[in-house]
């Protein structure tokens, strides 16, 4: 605001120049009008071009803007009250109430007020009317309140507003632990406890098989092997979340959803001895999938089939996946009791059921949309994943 205050000077000033010339008598006079034109435009123009930069030092030295004035009463002199120049120094009081508040308003104003009374005073003319003459010292004193009042809106504005960027920086860094606490606790649900949990079950098993009266030696070593392969896979799973802790994955990379899908399906069969039975489906081949949107979907498939395992008590499960259109589709089904009626997110979410609010979580990071539910079976439970192609070569927010 206060370099539009320097241009309306500049305006003003080249309006006036001419006439002031004109009216100032010749040699010495003349002389110091031209100084006074230099000077007052130079300034205004400084100040105008650089406000960051000359802006501080005026803030400084008031009595900058008060050698100012007096040039610029200089130039009144000259001009005449009655020129355009005269509107110029409604400008002074303006510029002080925004740089140096009240005070500075109410002296500037005083001392402009002053100079236009003597200016008027001395002409050899005056004006027959005081309306005529207390216009511009008082247009100077309503000059300054207003440059103060503004000067006082702008600070409780800026104020406002530095107080507005605070809280929306807490708000965005709550929301980024918020997330990153959630993103945890879903690898957590999804990795690592489900695998310990696969752990201590097989304990159990070889704790009742060595504890019991005809120990069959087979039998032990097979549920050893179950315990020590499901050790070791969840310190696999562990050291992978670690990993991506401290890292990003690397976005040229690409995952074969289809073959490491297959060999999470043949794997889940293995371990728990459920029929579990992959299919691929489509009519056109999967294209790389990046890294992060990879672990996401195939997640989401091994978290289905363990909720299956957990939960239904199917027969057998059935994984399809391909292209269908424009669609990269995912579906895991099983023949289980299903869901029961009425289940919602919220429910589960109370209850501490996570497993499907984690999936629904996971399929909204990737712009995924996931259906659960029946599909067209008529029991059981189908968990599909559909994900446009064109999310595999956009980056996923």
């Amino acid at each position: 605001m206060c370099r539009q205050v320097f241009g309306f000077r500049l305006a003003m000033i080249a309006l006036a120049t001419p006439t002031a010339l004109v009216n100032a008598n010749e040699g010495l006079p003349t002389r110091l009008v031209g100084a006074a034109v230099v000077v007052t435009f130079m300034t205004s123009y400084v100040l105008f071009r650089d406000w960051e930069r000359f802006g501080p030092l005026l803030l400084r030295h008031p009595t900058l803007l008060a050698a100012d004035t007096l040039f610029g009463a200089l130039l009144l002199i000259a001009a005449g009250p009655d020129s355009t120049l005269a509107y110029v120094s409604v400008c002074t009081p303006l510029l002080a109430g925004l740089v140096y508040d009240w005070r500075g308003a109410a002296a500037f104003a005083s001392l402009q007020a002053l100079l236009l009374l003597l200016i008027h005073a001395a002409q050899e003319n005056p004006h027959p009317g005081i309306a005529e003459t207390a216009l511009l010292p008082g247009l100077c004193v309503i000059a300054g309140a207003v440059g103060s009042s503004l000067r006082n809106l702008m600070l409780r504005f800026g104020a406002a507003t530095q107080a507005l960027t605070t809280v929306q920086a807490r708000l965005a860094v709550t929301e980024a632990v918020s997330a990153e606490r959630a993103r945890l606790a879903r690898e957590m649900h999804d990795s690592v406890a489900k695998t310990l949990h696969g752990v201590a079950l097989a304990a159990d098993g070889l704790t009742g098989t060595a504890g019991a009266d005809r120990m069959d030696p087979a039998l032990v070593k097979q549920q050893a092997a179950l315990v020590a392969r499901s050790a070791r896979r969840a310190a696999a799973e562990s050291r992978e979340l670690l990993a991506d802790l401290r890292r990003e994955s690397d976005p040229d990379q690409a995952t074969d959803v289809l073959v490491e899908l297959a060999a999470r399906t043949r794997d889940f069969s293995t371990r728990v001895g459920l029929p579990a039975v992959y299919r691929p489906t489509g009519d056109h081949s999967v294209p790389p999938v990046p890294p992060a949107v990879a672990r996401q979907l195939l997640t989401i498939a091994s978290e289905a089939m363990e909720n299956a395992h957990r939960h239904a008590h199917p027969s057998r499960v059935d994984v399809r996946a391909g292209v269908h259109g424009d669609l990269l589709r995912i579906s895991v089904y099983d023949d289980g009791r299903g869901l029961p009626p009425g289940t919602t997110l919220e429910q589960l979410r109370r209850a501490g059921h996570f497993g499907l609010v984690g999936m629904v979580e996971r399929a909204a990071s990737v712009g995924a949309r996931i259906r659960i539910g029946r599909g067209g079976h008529p029991q059981g439970t189908e968990v599909r994943l559909e994900l446009p192609l064109a999310a595999l070569t956009t980056p996923t927010a």
